[in-house]
């Protein structure tokens, strides 16, 4: 059985594979599309009968695609990747959609509009408040073609954020510094040089192996005495995914960043700001 299905209150990661993912999301989807076409068609919406019953279903959804999220993050490959990356535009699509839907939307203003909305409590009132808002920041309001538009801006700026994070990770990976003179390690403790020669020892290499990951950068900065050394790690890191630094231009994400710079103030003018910040 899927466990993504109806995810337990723990991931059980062991019992995930990335062919459940999108198979699962796509279930998952559909179930919430049908659900809330019922939740919002309700003559009189109470807290009871459409806020609740929503986040049930937004916190399945969070405890579905976190771990999948986690285990992409920590056990990146491949694999896992392409189903990340598969579902990431099913995802921003169900947002936008959800943000634009014009009956739901009014469920939640004919509940901020009841006499009974003066009986909730102050965090339930500003809960209803910040969900009107954020359809307001999802494009309800905006005429049709500029709905569309929003929704592509949304699903473009979901697939070029997750391939910055890709390409990160790529520049990260791809760099590393094998020593064999433990005298270059001088000053960090017997565990990180631990760390270091079992990144070595999975290398398939003798002495100790230098990488971009946390444990391993933190380590060198924080307690190396080779001035030299340090300055080498640094520039490595400070210049992942750039076009400088050791792999110059390989996974620069200087484009991207260009791109999502232009989305995201065109979404900002979409909605009648005058720049991403103010949005």
């Amino acid at each position: 059985m899927n466990m993504l299905l109806n995810p337990p209150l723990l991931p059980v990661f062991a019992g995930l594979t990335p062919d459940l993912v999108e198979p699962a999301l796509d279930q998952l989807l559909a179930a919430h599309r049908e659900a809330i076409v019922t939740l919002a068609d309700q003559a009189a919406p109470t807290w009871q009968s459409l806020a609740v019953p929503l986040e049930a279903l937004d916190d399945k959804l969070n405890a579905a695609w976190s771990p999948v999220s986690q285990l992409n993050a920590v056990m990146n490959s491949e694999a896992w990747r392409e189903a990340y990356n598969a579902c990431i535009p099913k995802l921003s699509a169900f947002a936008t959609e959800v943000g634009q839907n014009e009956t739901l939307f009014r469920a939640w203003q004919a509940l901020h509009d009841a006499p009974a909305f003066a009986e909730l409590t102050v965090a339930q009132q500003r809960a209803v408040k910040n969900a009107l808002r954020d359809f307001r920041m999802s494009g309800i309001g905006l005429p049709a073609e500029k709905k569309q538009r929003f929704a592509e801006i949304t699903e473009s700026l979901s697939r070029f954020t997750a391939k910055f994070a890709d390409q990160v990770l790529d520049a990260t990976q791809a760099w590393s510094l094998h020593v064999t003179d433990a005298e270059q390690l001088a000053g960090l403790p017997d565990n990180a040089m631990a760390l270091l020669q079992s990144l070595a020892e999975a290398a398939g290499e003798p002495g100790w192996r230098v990488t971009l990951d946390m444990p391993s950068y933190i380590a060198v900065m924080t307690h190396a005495r080779n001035r030299e050394l340090r300055e080498q790690v640094y520039t490595a890191y400070a210049t992942r995914a750039s076009e400088q630094g050791p792999h110059a231009g390989q996974f620069d994400n200087g484009p991207l960043i260009t791109e999502i710079l232009a989305l995201r103030q065109e979404q900002a003018e979409l909605l009648g700001f005058a720049h991403y910040a103010a949005l």
